[in-house]
């Protein structure tokens, strides 16, 4: 702050002006952390809710790694990816959706953890045969939480905003990479009596593992139950696409973000918007089906999202897909997202 003389009069108005802002602010909540005490690994419509919230407020959370520790290494919950929540979204009813803008989404520790190799799922039977010994001998041992043998650590320099694995070190390969913070679970508790686990994905999202889903993304997710009931976790340091590893860099996060209300959206599953694009994410379960499956299931909403809001001809929708749209593996053997650049779309009408 630069030094202001004593001469200077600072105009009542001003001050006002200041006190107000500040005042408003603390009135939407922000700086005013909701914190769990209790952290859910299923996504059910009889969790106690966390917190009653208005759409347009802005909510400052926290959420553990998917080991259940939080910013200063203290475990709250078994391993599995343990959510932050349910919020429940005043005004949300079945058929609407809500929409999640992440204001904030920060690294809250200066290290992380994730798998030391590639999952099979990922590698060819033939490949899997030549790197047996990779597979069969573990890496270390207790190296970064006891009883496990595969995981290995990675530092994070809060200042450089980087992060760069600890141990091994390669000879030959510099493993150090820029953070880019995401958050691998969000969702709503799912129709009927239906209560899934944080560790697959659907229609309600949950662990959709989407490196999109960053700082300034919006999700949209369609509401089956009053109130929605929004679950948060899982949160990465940083994630290639298709989370080969079957893990990405887990650490807590620090977020900020506010809801609104789409009322009889219909969504049939998870939206994203970022500055660039906008995407339909074909969400299904790892290993239920093949990736067709979710990218014919990504393509169907995005023709849906193209004609309803977008007001496109059918035909125009699918011209415009089949020549601008981009797809991307989400999770290896399991979902795929269809991204339409936004310079090419018209203004909603």
């Amino acid at each position: 702050m630069k030094h202001i003389p004593r001469s200077v009069v600072i105009p009542f108005a001003a001050v006002a002006a200041v006190f107000l802002s500040t005042v408003a602010r603390d009135l939407r909540g922000a700086g005013e952390p909701v914190v769990a005490t209790t952290y859910h690994r299923t996504l059910s419509a009889k969790h106690p809710v966390l917190k009653r919230i208005r759409p347009s407020e802005v909510i400052v959370t926290r959420t553990v790694c998917a080991s259940g520790r939080d910013e200063k290494g203290v475990q709250h919950s078994e391993n599995g990816n343990p959510l932050t929540g349910p919020f429940f979204v005043e005004g949300a009813e079945p058929g609407d959706a809500i929409v999640v803008h992440f204001k904030k989404m920060r690294i809250s520790r200066n290290w992380g953890f994730s798998s030391s190799r590639l999952g099979l799922f990922a590698l060819t039977p033939e490949t899997i045969a030549s790197l047996h010994p990779m597979y069969a001998a573990p890496y270390k041992p207790g190296h970064v939480f006891p009883g496990r043998a595969n995981l290995v650590r990675w530092e994070v320099d809060l200042e450089r905003q980087t992060v760069r694995l600890a141990e091994p070190k390669s000879s030959v390969v510099a493993l150090e990479f820029p953070v880019q913070p995401m958050l691998g679970c969000i969702g709503v508790a799912p129709a009927g009596d239906f209560v899934p686990t944080s560790g697959p994905s659907g229609s309600y999202g949950g662990n959709l593992d989407y490196n999109e889903i960053r700082e300034g993304a919006t999700v949209l997710l369609p509401v089956y139950h009053p109130g929605a009931l929004l679950y948060l976790g899982d949160g990465h340091a940083l994630q290639g696409d298709g989370e080969a590893t079957g893990s990405g860099i887990e650490i807590s996060l620090e977020l900020e973000f506010t809801t609104e209300l789409k009322k009889q959206a219909n969504l049939t599953g998870p939206r994203v918007e970022t500055a660039e694009s906008i995407i339909s994410i074909g969400s299904q379960p790892e290993f239920v089906s093949s990736l067709d499956r979710s990218i014919q299931m990504a393509t169907s909403d995005m023709v849906h999202w193209l004609i309803d809001d977008y007001k496109l001809e059918p035909w125009a929708a699918h011209m415009l897909i089949g020549y601008s749209g981009k797809y991307d593996v989400v999770t290896v053997a399991g979902s795929m997202a269809l991204r339409i650049p936004k310079k090419y779309l018209p203004k909603k009408s």
